[in-house]
């Protein structure tokens, strides 16, 4: 058997240095976990009903958000014959949805509770060699989609993540933190730990959010045996692009994210008190489907009260460390009613009571690590394994140099796009003496206040503040 690129101390000091995507290829080709496909998974699930949510595939320049999209309960043997246009009986749970018209997506179905009675599999996915000893399936997440299967643009509110692609191929519409402004955040519908973009990031709206002119997208198409390491609050938005796919990840928590659980127990609590106040415009469908029910402001004040005392006492605890990544369970909390459920303890390295893995100065990129580039051109990174060069529509054209504006957070500036010739300024508050213009007020709905309250730069600053005051 060929040895591996990177040992596994190589490549969890690699991950840890990494602030920008990339692929690591020939990781993961000894992986039983690559034989996964859908007809192996139907026969190991057997009658099991698994959710699919079912999109309608339409063009359109506004996200479609889960609180969108229908949902029916299926076999998987009934979503592999109707992905293959097999005819389904009218009793069948797809036979109201046309392949033609529809796709569907599996998706964050945690595989500890998908194969609770079958725990021999957990062993099929080996995030060990990514230096992460005791990791494997237990830790992962299982996503399977039909084409066009979609995942909202979004940032994660907590760690990085290791996703590995095992049948047909996903392209990834990767953005920096820094483009977050440019991205038009969102926490409506409201999802623990995500933060959404208001943008169609394959189909924008410049004319209602020019600031995602400036932005600065990186594309991959990631195909089977690749992992993608996706860095800390980095947005993404994740298609499926063949008839099939099937992939698995692991969220990998780190120390910092003690103060990200702070700001997003706030978030909640402010979310929840202002959508379940009385008012006209509260009669949307403002909570994700993979949130279970509304909790009172009563238990969301307990939960902000536990997180900020956990960090303080954590932040005592760490206060002589410099560590990455968390030596304890990294599943991602609060997502499809996982919190409390199979949560276990990995056990540690040898020696990591004591000192992380030593940094690395340089990045050791190549043909067995490919940083994911910046969409400027066709071209999709090549891994030495092969596979076939994948080009589609740009997101969006390259702005010229003059026009380019920082995204950064804290920045005075709003990422606008510089107006080409011919076109009307964009008159805003702040420039209403200098265009001449008269502005028009329209009144400030629930959800456009929430989206100033809890803002990421917003939420980041309360959270300061209130743990400046219990120090």
């Amino acid at each position: 058997m060929a040895a591996k690129p990177f040992a596994p101390e190589e490549a969890r000091r690699t991950v840890g240095a990494l602030r920008q995507p990339a692929v690591f290829c020939n990781m993961a080709s000894d992986w039983p976990g690559l034989q996964w496909n859908v007809d192996y998974l139907s026969r190991v699930l057997e009658s099991r009903p698994i959710k699919f949510r079912l999109g309608k595939r339409q063009e359109r320049n506004v996200p479609l958000f889960e609180t969108q999209c229908s949902y029916t309960e299926a076999k998987l043997q009934d979503f592999v014959a109707w992905s293959r246009g097999q005819t389904a009986s009218p009793s069948e749970p797809f036979s109201d949805y046309l392949l033609s018209e529809y796709w569907a997506y599996a998706d964050y179905k945690y595989i500890a509770m998908l194969f609770a009675d079958k725990a021999s599999m957990f062993e099929d996915i080996k995030w060990e060699d990514f230096g992460f000893p005791g990791r494997d399936a237990r830790d992962s997440t299982l996503w399977i989609g039909t084409e066009g299967a979609n995942t909202p643009c979004h940032l994660d509110s907590y760690g990085c993540n290791l996703v590995l692609q095992v049948q047909g191929r996903k392209r990834w519409h990767l953005f920096p933190p820094e483009d977050t402004r440019c991205l038009y955040p969102t926490r409506i519908p409201y999802e623990e730990s995500s933060v959404f973009s208001k943008v169609n990031v394959v189909n924008p709206d410049y004319s209602q959010f020019p600031a995602f002119g400036q932005a600065k997208p990186h594309v991959v198409t990631l195909k089977p045996g690749q992992v993608l390491f996706v860095p800390r609050h980095w947005w993404h938005y994740v298609e499926s692009i063949d008839p099939i796919t099937v992939s698995i990840n692991s969220w990998i928590e780190m120390d910092i994210d003690d103060e990200a659980r702070v700001g997003e127990a706030l978030t909640k609590t402010i979310v929840c008190a202002l959508k379940s106040a009385g008012s006209p415009d509260n009669g949307d469908v403002w909570l994700n489907p993979t949130e279970a029910e509304v909790s009172s402001h009563e238990e969301n004040l307990l939960y902000l009260n536990l997180a900020v005392q956990s960090c303080l006492e954590k932040q005592k605890c760490h206060c002589n460390k410099s560590t990455a990544f968390k030596s304890g369970t990294a599943i991602r909390l609060g997502k499809r009613d996982f919190r409390g459920q199979a949560k276990r303890t990995e056990p540690a390295e040898e020696g990591a009571d004591s000192h992380e893995p030593a940094e690395i100065s340089t990045v050791p990129f190549g043909p067995n690590l490919v940083a994911v580039p910046l969409k400027l051109d066709e071209q999709a990174p090549q891994c030495q394994a092969g596979g076939a060069q994948d080009s589609r529509h740009r997101v969006c054209a390259p702005s010229s140099p003059s026009s380019q504006l920082s995204c950064g957070f804290g920045d005075e500036h709003s990422c606008p796009r510089k107006p080409e010739r011919g076109e009307a300024e964009v008159t805003t508050f702040s420039n209403k003496k200098r265009t001449g213009g008269s502005h028009r007020f329209s009144p400030i709905s629930t959800n456009e206040l929430l989206d100033s309250l809890v803002h990421p730069e917003v939420i980041a600053l309360v959270t300061k503040i209130l743990m400046d005051k219990q120090n």
